[in-house]
């Protein structure tokens, strides 16, 4: 058993999730655009746009970083 660690350097969040059900998906992406809305008037941030500063929220929240096991050369 290994691991691979994948991480990016930016304001990007990374998770993994089952695949299983395409509504998984839809649901995390709406549960966090609620928690953390990109029309919240207010920020001072937002250099890049109105999504700027909530990515850097979902980013700390989720993180930027993953370890994935490896078996036999494949995902476990």
């Amino acid at each position: 058993m290994a691991a691979a660690h994948v991480g990016i350097p930016n304001r990007a969040s990374l998770t993994a999730n089952e695949n299983a059900d395409p509504a998984v998906r839809r649901d995390f992406e709406r549960f966090f655009n609620r928690l953390v809305p990109q029309d919240v008037d207010g920020f001072e941030h937002c250099d890049e746009g109105p999504d700027d500063l909530p990515a850097h929220f979902k980013a700390s929240l989720l993180g930027v970083q993953l370890q994935l096991p490896i078996h036999d050369g494949q995902l476990a």
